[in-house]
């Protein structure tokens, strides 16, 4: 009994509990926050987890998880945590655009886990037929995973978790390194904050989009252009099963897919300062009534509008965009989640960021390559890497998800043609590495870009058969008009992709 009450576990775990000191000191127990200390403390590191609140969270996204998200969550040792939660398999996307429809799955996976693009559904290996495995994402209630998987981290052998509120960082007098945080616990007695401190070789931030450490730490803001207004949906139809639908028509842009046995989750973005949401037009659920429930499919609007019947404003949330930044300047902390780096919500890519960067991460740290978290430089190291290193997969998703809200939304006749050549393109067929890149299984950027600037050339000649046959009897004399708004759409397509992808390569 001596010897286990002396082990290295033993000690480690008394810091943490008597000292509050241990080896990473993680701030805020959300998706990004629960996976890295879970990650460092399945490598033998002694992990302070903090959260502001320990009853289950009620948001209203963060609850889509693409396939690549699932595997990255799987290679955490976190896969279980989506079990037990009611979560709704999800297969691929089905898209409304202005009266049409299309649905497409995401492409099979080979054997080694690479992504099939425009091939059958079976796979030769050693001289047999093989079924290629379909990949799997997920659809649930937010706060159930995250219970899930602050569940897992509580059983953990090095994890303390503690409920407090985390106020400030903590520095050394002669440096300005990081050594943890500063705390206000609440009493459950009496009600009560008294102050508290928790210390660690390297504290890690992820306290979500509203993040009281951003402009500490990295200086930026996040932009928004728009809300996204949820409803909850109770046993609302809507074929096919088992996908995400994107609902695109004149100032309509809806999200919908099913997060429980009984739920589907309705997500309408509404652009700030909409004339359509104003006080005068009803406001937002004038904006739902007036615009979005007519552009829905008739078997879908009876649940629309018993969610409304409340007469309450739906929830929000904004949509925000936040480039990332590389973390090297600030010694014995790093911020990361969603304070770190935003994108649309239109894709559902969040999670699968998270999640992803959570396994790079611990990789980068792992012992074997920074023995003792103190050392800054090796951490600095580490971290300069993690930020080039995490693009392959987050620039794909960041931009994909900012150039699909400019072409969903579209608000001039540009965006409306680009739009218009999106939907035209998944219509032939061309839907096997797009949606594999939206998944996360696909990690190539460059490939990104040329399905982008395929879907605007076929904009342009779609423009080009509009303009000169419309049956006007100028045929070919209206060539130069046609090329002239080729010209347009071009600039447009290229305004909308290569900010964001020059943004990404920084």
């Amino acid at each position: 009994m001596a010897g286990a009450a002396d082990s290295p576990a033993a000690r480690n775990l008394e810091r943490r509990e008597k000292h509050h000191e241990a080896d990473v000191v993680v701030v805020g127990a959300g998706v990004f926050g629960c996976a890295i200390a879970f990650s460092l403390a399945n490598q033998g590191r002694s992990v302070i987890l903090l959260e502001r609140r320990m009853h289950e969270p009620d948001r209203i996204v963060g609850e889509l998880l693409q396939p690549g998200g699932v595997e990255a969550l799987r290679k955490l040792g976190l896969g279980h945590c989506l079990e037990d939660i009611d979560a709704i398999p999800c297969y691929g996307y089905h898209v409304l655009f202005r009266g049409e429809e299309i649905s497409f799955a995401y492409p099979p996976l080979k054997v080694d886990g690479g992504v099939v693009v425009g091939a059958g559904s079976k796979e030769v290996a050693n001289g047999h037929t093989k079924p290629l495995p379909r990949p799997e994402g997920r659809s649930f209630h937010h706060g159930r995973l995250i219970m899930q998987l602050r569940r897992a981290c509580m059983a953990h052998p090095n994890i303390s978790v503690f409920e407090t509120e985390v106020t400030a960082t903590i520095k050394g007098q002669h440096s300005d390194a990081v050594l943890g945080v500063q705390t206000r616990t609440k009493d459950p007695a009496t009600g009560t904050k008294t102050p508290d401190c928790f210390f660690g070789q390297l504290t890690i931030i992820a306290d979500g989009y509203a993040s009281t450490f951003r402009k500490e730490l990295l200086g930026t803001t996040p932009i928004v252009r728009s809300k996204f207004y949820a409803l909850e949906l109770i046993d609302c139809p809507f074929p096919p099963a088992n996908h995400g639908h994107v609902v695109i028509d004149d100032q309509c842009l809806a999200l919908l897919y099913q997060i429980g046995t009984h739920e589907t989750r309705a997500l309408i973005d509404v652009p700030i300062d909409h004339p359509g949401a104003s006080p005068a037009a009803g406001g937002v659920r004038g904006y739902i009534t007036n615009f979005v429930v007519p552009s829905l499919p008739p078997h879908v609007q009876p649940s629309v509008y018993a969610a409304l019947a409340d007469g309450k404003i739906p929830r929000s949330m904004p949509n925000s965009w936040l480039p990332s930044q590389k973390q090297t300047r600030h010694p014995g902390v790093i911020l990361l989640g969603d304070a770190h780096n935003m994108r649309h919500p239109l894709t559902g890519g969040g999670m699968t960021v998270a999640f992803n960067d959570a396994l790079l991460l611990s990789s980068l740290l792992d012992p074997s390559r920074v023995p003792s978290l103190a050392d800054h430089a090796a951490v600095h190291r580490a971290m300069a890497s993690f930020h080039w290193r995490r693009k392959e997969l987050t620039s794909i998703i960041n931009v994909l998800a900012q150039a699909l809200y400019s072409l969903f939304a579209a608000d001039d006749w540009q965006l409306r043609a680009l739009q218009r050549g999106c939907f035209r393109y998944f219509q032939r067929g061309w839907t096997d590495e797009p949606v594999a890149l939206l998944g996360g299984l696909l990690r190539r950027p460059l490939t990104l870009a040329y399905h982008f600037f395929s879907v605007a050339f076929l904009a342009i000649w779609l423009s080009i058969l509009d303009v000169c046959g419309r049956g006007n009897g100028l045929g070919v004399l209206m060539l130069p008009v046609a090329l002239v708004q080729s010209v347009m759409i071009l600039w447009k397509a290229c305004v909308v992709f290569l900010p964001v992808f020059g943004t990404e390569l920084r």
